[in-house]
């Protein structure tokens, strides 16, 4: 299912913050501009309510997941709630047991190519590249050429609607999108309007 999600969108939405009374009417309307995956960071006001409105409110097709997953409690948590997908800033090797054990999918944090190699042979499905912001497309683009064909990897921090396209000629499956798509305060216009600037400046350079 994950692959399926990449595939029809690339773009992973991180609502960093995000409060259950809001989640169900942003999760919405990040569904209807195209997003298929979707993340709540564990360090936002009750993110396990949040995550179990949005996995009982969105289409299956949906795939609903969790951020900043710090320790193997946390992911019997997200399970719990209906969460399918761990996303870590790290690659701590219990977290990554504790999740592949609990059959979810799994995006472990990853900057170097030891941690890379390490977090697939632990069972990583994607490889969240974070801070992106720290590295330039002749980066990922070196270590695409040297990770096993097929590899999914994901830049997250700091991606703009502008700076896409260098990282997807280096060879990257997606995006992670925090403040740029959403943060606190925003209404639900304004998060629609980023979803669509988003979501346009994805196919027209995919299409």
């Amino acid at each position: 299912m994950l692959k399926q999600a990449m595939a029809q969108n690339g773009l992973i939405a991180i609502l960093r913050g995000l409060r259950p009374e809001e989640s169900v009417a942003i999760g919405e309307v990040l569904y209807d501009a195209g997003f298929r995956i979707i993340e709540v960071p564990l360090n936002s006001p009750q993110p396990y309510d949040s995550i179990r409105l949005l996995r009982n409110t969105l289409p299956a097709d949906c795939l609903i997941g969790a951020g900043t997953v710090l320790s193997a409690e946390h992911v019997q948590q997200v399970k719990a709630a209906g969460g399918q997908l761990i996303v870590m800033p790290h690659s701590d090797p219990a977290v990554l047991k504790a999740a592949k054990e609990a059959g979810l999918y799994l995006a472990p944090g990853v900057v170097t190519p030891t941690e890379a190699f390490a977090a697939l042979v632990a069972g990583a499905d994607v490889l969240k590249l974070f801070p992106a912001e720290s590295l330039t497309p002749a980066v990922v683009k070196a270590l695409l050429a040297v990770l096993p064909k097929g590899t999914a990897l994901v830049p997250v921090g700091g991606i703009s609607p502008d700076n896409m396209h260098a990282f997807l000629d280096a060879g990257v499956a997606g995006f992670g999108l925090g403040s740029g798509l959403f943060k606190p305060g925003m209404t639900v216009q304004q998060v629609a309007d980023n979803a669509k600037a988003y979501v346009q400046a994805w196919q027209s350079l995919k299409g």
